[in-house]
């Protein structure tokens, strides 16, 4: 029978060499012991790989064996290789690396790379994700308490040396563009988000007063602290998106918060009156100004009536004075006449004529003119 690969001469299967009942048996270094001999333990191996592979044993078994083992490591190849299919889903990046350098991002479905440990795969999803500052949502029963308030993140400090309690959260996601940004350049993505959002609002926050800060300067803060953050992750290279800053509640200290709102309450009360102030100012003042142009108006229209009127008299007596200065008795009588008529026109008048005797000196006369009014009067009351 011919030796097999690994047999030393004279053994086989069926000759084997005698067994020793030390396993460490005897030796030139060991007080009498032998090590184990190895060409004995890959001989009996490739004895039980022979028996399971097909026609095995007998003649040629040293180049069925070698085919076996050539098959089997051809499947186990293909199988390593299969290992390298996955799949990505629509709210995720893939990321490959293949040992250990970045080389290729790809879109959701079905993608190969090569097998760990030549190859390996990142995932990372692109999904909005929330940080809470100051606060802890809890879940469970402790939903009806309220969140949980932690103090140590939500105290601040104001420009005007006040203390603020300031709750947020932060709204952020991954670039899609540069994911392998947010992989390789953090460690701890979250941590390092809530360090730079608790950072940025304390900066925000110290540059302002906090009367502001409590009333209508929330959403400058907002877009601030979001400028912030962004400016300060690009630095990072982190691969990250600040999607929005939502100030949840900013209160004075728990300690203080009474005093702070009797001040609030008194300065509405002071806005209030002064709104009030303003505007009974702004219905007045207006008033009085079209009061005094109305009266400064009819005060012009008059002086401007009286100083025509006086012009009109003025040239009426040069007039009259010239044609005083032609003929004096006529115009003498003429004035006279005119100033008669002009006094005796609209009164009732009994004429007496001194000149007659025997009699009591009325002068009947005919009113025409009332006669004539009389008459129109009558005229009109006709149906």
């Amino acid at each position: 029978m011919s030796n097999g690969p690994w047999q030393p001469r004279g053994q086989g299967p069926r000759n084997p060499p005698p067994r020793n009942p030390n396993p460490w048996g005897g030796g030139p270094f060991g007080g009498g012991r032998e090590p184990t001999d190895l060409e004995d333990i890959f001989r009996k191996g490739q004895e039980r790989l022979r028996r399971a592979m097909p026609g095995g044993g007998g003649t040629g078994g040293g180049t069925i064996s070698t085919l076996g083992i050539g098959f089997l490591v051809l499947l186990g190849l293909i199988g390593w290789l299969l290992t390298g299919f996955y799949t990505v889903r629509p709210n995720e990046v893939g990321i490959e690396r293949v040992f250990g350098r970045f080389v290729a991002l790809t879109a959701p479905g079905l993608n190969w790379n090569w097998p760990y440990p030549v190859g390996k795969l990142d995932k990372p999803t692109i999904g909005v994700q929330t940080i809470e500052i100051g606060l802890r949502s809890l879940g469970g029963d402790a939903t009806r308490r309220g969140p949980r308030d932690v103090r140590e993140e939500s105290l601040m400090l104001t420009g005007d040396e006040n203390i603020v309690d300031v709750d947020f959260s932060v709204l952020w996601l991954v670039d899609a563009k540069r994911p392998q940004d947010f992989v390789f350049n953090l460690k701890s993505p979250e941590a390092t988000v809530k360090a730079v959002a608790e950072s940025a609002m304390r900066e925000v926050i110290g540059r302002r007063e906090i009367q502001p800060i409590l009333t209508g300067a929330r959403l400058e803060i907002e877009r601030a602290v979001q400028d912030q953050m962004q400016k300060i992750l690009n630095a990072y290279g982190a691969g990250i998106i600040i999607q929005q800053v939502q100030m949840m509640k900013v209160d004075p200290p728990a300690e203080v918060i009474d005093a702070f709102r009797d001040v609030q309450a008194a300065r509405a009360d002071q806005e209030r009156a002064q709104n009030e102030a303003q505007t009974y100012a702004n219905k007045v003042i207006p008033e009085a100004r079209g009061e005094a142009a109305r009266i400064t108006q009819r005060a012009e229209g008059e002086r401007e009536r009286t100083i025509t009127a006086a012009r009109g008299e003025a040239a009426k007596f040069s007039a009259i004075l010239e044609e005083y200065a032609k003929s004096p008795d006529v115009t003498r009588q003429r004035l006279y006449l005119e100033t008669i008529e002009r006094i005796y026109g609209g009164m009732e008048k009994i004429i007496l004529d001194q000149g007659v005797k025997g009699g009591s000196g009325v002068v009947p006369y005919l009113p025409l003119n009332e006669l004539m009014k009389k008459n129109a009067t009558d005229q009109e009351k006709k149906p």
